[in-house]
């Protein structure tokens, strides 16, 4: 495997009492949370607990009505947004691949648009990294990958500027079991040779409980309780994490 080290914003994500207001209803409220460097995080709770919302203050896609979110020590409001989303890997559920573009092309984007020369290069060795090799695959569009597939690329794009931190936003929650389980190893891998700072927002308590070093269960826009996979399974902070956990089978009946 090609080793790429991080060279772009310094690692390390902060959310210190992040409220967000969609009209009526509370998306988040006054959260705090931290990912320290070489990190991954897991974000979980039931539809509407503000997992995504959390996630993509980080990256600007949304905007906090109150609190601060830093990224690499730098609050993100005071960067221009455009070369924070340049600077962060991101992985939406359905991948958001350029359909017209072939896979090559696609895992070299955001190497493109910060004008890196070697930007090619760039998503080649990042294909490589995902299991992808362009010789086989970077002539290939979109349609013509398995779901599983088009994932990896999506996760070479996210990967291919070098980027210190990687956002994921259920990566896999819509492939079947088998593919599932693959792209878990693939990114146990990738964090292990990589040392990437990594958010992951997970419907999945067990892919939450295998792939992050903590767990963050959210419920209705608050965090009950932020503990290693570990702890939380055996100490339960509050009642609905406990349900939650027995819920996934993951407490002794």
């Amino acid at each position: 495997m090609l080793c790429m080290h991080a060279t772009a914003l310094p690692a390390g994500l902060s959310a210190e009492a992040v409220t967000k207001m969609f009209g009526d209803t509370i998306a988040l409220r006054a959260v705090s949370l931290s990912v320290a460097a070489g990190e991954c995080v897991a974000l979980v709770g039931e539809s509407g607990s503000g997992k995504t919302t959390l996630l993509r203050c980080f990256n600007r896609m949304i905007e906090p009505d109150a609190g601060s979110v830093s990224v690499g020590g730098e609050r993100v409001d005071r960067t221009d947004p455009i070369r924070l989303r340049r600077h962060i890997g991101y992985v939406p559920q359905e991948g958001g691949l350029l359909p017209h573009w072939n896979v090559a092309r696609n895992a070299a984007l955001v190497p493109w648009l910060l004008r890196d020369p070697d930007a090619t290069e760039a998503g080649r060795a990042a294909l490589d990294l995902v299991g992808l090799p362009a010789a086989s695959f970077g002539a290939r569009r979109p349609r013509q990958l398995s779901g599983g597939q088009r994932q990896r690329v999506a996760i070479a794009r996210a990967l291919a500027a070098r980027p210190s931190t990687i956002l994921l936003d259920e990566p896999f929650g819509a492939l079947d079991a088998i593919t599932r389980g693959d792209l878990q190893d693939a990114f146990l891998a990738l964090r292990r040779e990589l040392h990437i700072t990594a958010l992951l927002v997970t419907h999945d308590l067990r892919e939450a409980t295998l792939l992050a070093d903590r767990i963050a269960v959210l419920r209705a826009g608050e965090i009950e309780q932020v503990a290693q996979p570990a702890v939380l399974l055996r100490e339960p902070a509050t009642h609905y994490v406990r349900e939650l956990l027995s819920r996934a089978h993951l407490l002794p009946s």
